[in-house]
């Protein structure tokens, strides 16, 4: 199969789809005359027009709030958010408006839009431009989260997201934007809600999402030299996350741990340790384990920054420790 970037396979779903429902457009700062800063929107502009692809103010509060009223008026609307740390701005339009108007409305009106916000560590981003925020949103109902891994979750999530109903954030790592592998041509979905086990075990479940599932795998493959086989989870999709998917592998590896680069304090791992508590404690063999970045924000200076990512060997040596 062919290899294509992250960033290329987001372009490939985006043009695809645009191609495919004349209702779908693009808006966001520097996406028509720059291309998005990261090259995710490069060529949209000249082959749909600036009706379909549009550069609009620094205003996020103004994007969203745009999105929302289109999509109720029966657009399907593509919102960049330049960096996911802006999000903020618009808080209001995001958790007020946008999750709650299907809901407050009584179904008889959808937003069917995407907010696409990349996010992450990246060198030198500092406090305002490397964050992780995806747990902000597993706490507002009514919003769909997905994070892809790879270049062929990144285009089939994105496809799916555009089709959805409901309002979905996007969160698409900066770092993975370079990164190539297999995609499928043409028309290629990925189901929202469904996990997947990218690498079968019997000894622990290793449960991680977007750019920490390098850190699962290096980690899976350090336990593996100690002859410990993990099973690695992709959750793809942390609203809704599958529930069935985890509680199936922990009922066979009867150990857990939860790997992302957000904060560790009230973070995705959190969530999901308290569900498999509840629903499976019987079946654990050792107490659950999350990984993820210090309670601070994030350092400019390299060294700290350095000290505040995910590590892989304390991880794998921490895990050994369960056995």
């Amino acid at each position: 199969m062919r290899q294509i970037t992250f960033s290329e396979a987001t372009l490939e779903a985006m043009r695809e789809e645009i191609t495919r429902d004349n209702s779908i457009f693009v808006m966001g700062e520097d996406i028509a005359r720059q291309g998005g800063i990261f090259g995710q929107f490069k060529g949209l502009k000249e082959e749909f027009g600036e009706d379909t692809v549009m550069d609009t103010p620094i205003s996020e509060t103004a994007i969203i709030g745009a999105a929302v009223g289109a999509a109720m008026a029966g657009m399907r609307p593509v919102a960049d958010m330049h960096f996911a740390d802006f999000m903020g701005v618009a808080m209001d339009e995001v958790f007020n408006q946008m999750a709650k108007v299907r809901y407050m409305f009584g179904g008889q009106t959808t937003v069917p839009m995407v907010i696409r916000a990349p996010d992450g560590l990246t060198a030198g981003g500092a406090a305002q431009h490397s964050q992780s925020i995806e747990a902000w949103f597993m706490n507002i109902p009514g919003v769909i989260v997905v994070t892809p891994s790879n270049p062929a979750d990144a285009k089939g999530l994105l496809k799916s997201a555009i089709r959805d109903n409901n309002p979905v954030i996007y969160f698409e790592n900066k770092i993975l934007y370079k990164e190539k592998g297999p995609v499928p041509e043409g028309e290629f979905l990925v189901p929202i809600g469904k996990a997947n086990v990218v690498r079968e075990g019997a000894d622990i479940t290793i449960v991680s999402y977007s750019i920490a599932m390098k850190k699962a795998y290096e980690v899976a493959d350090m336990l593996a030299k100690d002859g410990i086989k993990a099973e690695v989870i992709d959750l793809r999709t942390l609203v809704p996350y599958d529930k069935e998917t985890i509680l199936e592998s922990v009922k066979k590896t009867h150990r857990l741990a939860i790997i992302h680069e957000a904060v560790k304090q009230g973070g995705v791992g959190s969530e999901i340790a308290a569900y498999v508590a509840e629903e499976a404690v019987e079946y654990l063999d050792a107490p659950i384990k999350r990984f993820g970045a210090p309670f601070t924000p994030v350092p400019f200076s390299p060294p700290l920054e350095n000290a505040y990512r995910l590590n892989s060997e304390k991880i794998a040596k921490e895990l050994k420790n369960l056995f």
